[in-house]
């Protein structure tokens, strides 16, 4: 048996999310064919999709708008050549194309907010409800959907939390003090990580005000890295400068497979305020860093058992946690950061909990 999961794309980070989706089958006999509407054929992608087999449909963006014909004529085609038990579809789009264009249940994947704002959005997934999966990628995305589809059952909107191979990020981290030299970080230097996309929703701002305040109680030297670029690069510098720590502050840009370089850090803060998961966090805990989080979306249920959340927007608090986890340097427990991802986020735990969906287990059933 197969099953076929539709991708818009494969810019990051779905090419991983493809590989997730795949991975749940894994053992299992059932094969996974993945098609992207967009993008030329690479070899890489192919790779990393960890599939039985990858289709590049090689569409542009614009092409895929609007009722999207081509693409529903050609995933039809491809329904017809296997017998497939179901369909994967991440976002919006992919998830359009694969109820118009095949009978198959559907399994949407929803990685953020505000999916069924629109009223079109909601009557769209209505019509096709009796075969409708919607997977929150939180229970805080979760509960937003199911406050916008108050008539669903609950046991059509669920959750399935994002996840990595824990053996592969680990493999990848270059050791700490060639991770500093490479970031051009000083050897004993005192590091707080931030990775990112330097946007309004990161809430970089909040963090350099907390860092400030806490500098005086932390390490002479200690350093704030923010890794990533954004339209609020120029303001985020200003603000460093008028904050009097430029001098603390690293801003290093894009860094390509910046995961590589985490163990630089000592702590990592995470200081969003719409943050749907964080896939960032998951590779921080794979690190064994400790986690400075803020307390809204997603990003407080990867690190609630594990990491010190900070009322969102609060420089103080986010200032005070910096201090306790400087204080506290010397007692992280790194098998305790690293246990909690493998049991909650890892490949091996989240297939687990996808098989246990009542909407999976009793369609391949009937099966």
């Amino acid at each position: 048996m197969y099953v076929l999961q539709i991708c818009h794309c494969y810019y990051p980070p779905f090419l991983d999310c493809a590989r997730q989706y795949a991975q749940l089958f894994q053992g299992t006999g059932i094969k996974v064919i993945t098609v992207y509407l967009t993008g030329e054929p690479d070899d890489s992608v192919v790779k990393g999709s960890a599939s039985d087999e990858v289709i590049f449909l090689g569409y542009q963006s614009k092409q895929v708008r609007g009722l999207k014909l081509g693409a529903i004529k050609q995933i039809k085609q491809i329904v017809k050549t296997k017998p497939f038990l179901f369909c994967i579809a991440h976002r919006a789009k992919p998830t359009y194309v694969a109820l118009l264009a095949t009978n198959l249940p559907v399994v949407s994947v929803r990685h953020n907010y505000g999916d069924f704002g629109r009223f079109s959005r909601r009557v769209m997934v209505s019509l096709f409800k009796k075969r409708l999966l919607l997977l929150g990628v939180s229970d805080s995305v979760r509960d937003e959907i199911r406050a916008q589809l108050p008539q669903w059952p609950h046991h059509q909107i669920e959750t399935l939390y994002n996840r990595i191979d824990v053996a592969a990020t680990q493999s990848a981290f270059l050791p700490k003090q060639e991770a500093k030299q490479f970031l051009g970080l000083p050897e004993h230097a005192w590091v707080v990580g931030n990775v990112g996309r330097l946007h309004h929703d990161k809430d970089q701002a909040t963090l350099l005000r907390g860092f400030q305040k806490a500098l005086p109680q932390l390490a002479v030297g200690s350093l704030l890295v923010v890794m990533g670029k954004g339209p609020l690069e120029k303001d985020l510098k200003q603000l460093a400068q008028d904050l009097g720590i430029t001098a603390s502050v690293v801003f290093t840009g894009n860094v390509p497979e910046g995961k590589q370089y985490f163990k630089a850090f000592d702590v990592f803060a995470l200081t969003s305020d719409h943050e749907p998961f964080g896939m960032v966090l998951l590779e921080a805990m794979a690190a064994g860093l400790p986690i400075i989080c803020s307390d809204c979306g997603g990003g407080k249920e990867v690190v609630q058992d594990v990491g010190r959340l900070y009322p969102l927007g609060d420089d103080g608090a986010l200032a005070k946690s910096l201090v306790e986890t400087y204080e506290n340097r010397t007692n992280v427990n790194q098998a305790e950061i690293i246990q909690a991802l493998h049991h909650r986020f890892s490949d091996e735990a989240v297939r687990a909990n996808f098989w246990a969906l009542s909407f999976v287990s009793d369609f391949v059933k009937r099966k």
